[in-house]
């Protein structure tokens, strides 16, 4: 029993790398040695700065005093998510550890990463709705005016340049593609990365599904009444707090199991998907009705 239970840990360790694989918004998440543990399971400590801008010098008296604020602010937890499956002990035990393999990395692919790019994109879309706006794009010309005109509205409002992710759907970088322009390539050669993101997780709000509610047992999450499709959403990485707080997979033996004779994999997601209120000009797109 104890070889499985290494077994499962050896598994564990690699379902990380399947998350990086299958996010399209991993490439936002936040250094994790710059959050720590909040007092309450669902908190985390996030490290904020503000200061006072430059003053005149004064020839008599030097430099006036500025004032500048680091602070350790507290932020919730906005996504606590979670399944357990079990597989019954008949099964051949030497069998177990490639089955939680199988099933661990395909709930990671095909469930937890598709809902965690649809709460963040979601997210951030909620909190930055002044500049996340309705628009129409008929092809690749009209696709590259709508993306250039939300760059350069960052660029006026002084978002840095070096950090600004294009997520965009397969249909608009379709379209993009095909215009193959020396202008397309410009504009999308601007940006740190461009990432397509399947159209089933691009919405501006989404609805998630308790489990247990009738109609809602198999869980997982869907499109909002009031949510919109995106073309397209730029976020520049530093205007967006996104960390994991806590990823459990655990397996648990028939033995300890006080609910069934089998195995019993849990999973649980915790994390955060929020934004920087002083920053919102660094996430901007656009929906069609």
């Amino acid at each position: 029993m104890a070889n499985q239970i290494e077994k499962f840990k050896i598994y564990v360790e690699l379902l990380d790398e399947v998350y990086k694989q299958a996010s399209c918004t991993a490439i936002l998440d936040g250094d994790p040695k710059l959050a720590r543990e909040g007092a309450n399971a669902d908190e985390m400590i996030i490290p904020k700065i503000d200061m006072d801008g430059l003053a005149d010098y004064d020839r008599a008296n030097g430099y006036l005093a500025g004032v500048v604020k680091l602070i350790n602010e507290t932020v919730k937890c906005n996504f606590d998510r979670g399944r357990k499956f079990t597989v019954d002990a008949i099964d051949d035990i030497d069998t177990t550890g490639l089955a939680f393999g199988r099933l661990a990395s395909e709930f990671i692919r095909t469930k937890v990463v598709p809902e965690l790019d649809a709460f963040r994109i979601a997210s951030y879309c909620k909190d930055a709705a002044a500049t996340v706006t309705t628009g129409a794009i008929a092809d690749g010309t009209a696709a590259i005016k709508a993306i250039a005109a939300k760059y350069d509205a960052m660029t006026d409002a002084e978002v840095p340049e070096e950090n600004r992710v294009l997520f965009v759907s397969p249909t608009v970088y379709g379209l993009i593609r095909d215009l193959d322009t020396t202008k397309s390539k410009e504009v999308m050669g601007q940006f740190a990365a461009i990432q397509k993101v399947p159209a089933s997780r691009f919405y501006t709000a989404i609805e998630q599904l308790d489990g247990k509610t009738s109609g809602q047992e198999a869980g997982g999450f869907k499109q909002a009444t009031a949510g919109k499709a995106l073309d397209f959403l730029i976020v520049e990485k530093s205007a967006v707090i996104q960390f994991q707080k806590r990823n459990v997979n655990k397996a648990i033996s028939p033995d300890q199991n006080q609910d069934a004779d089998g195995w019993q994999f849990n999973f649980r997601e915790v994390g955060i998907a929020d934004t920087y209120e002083n920053k919102l000009v660094g996430i901007a797109g656009q929906f069609h009705e």
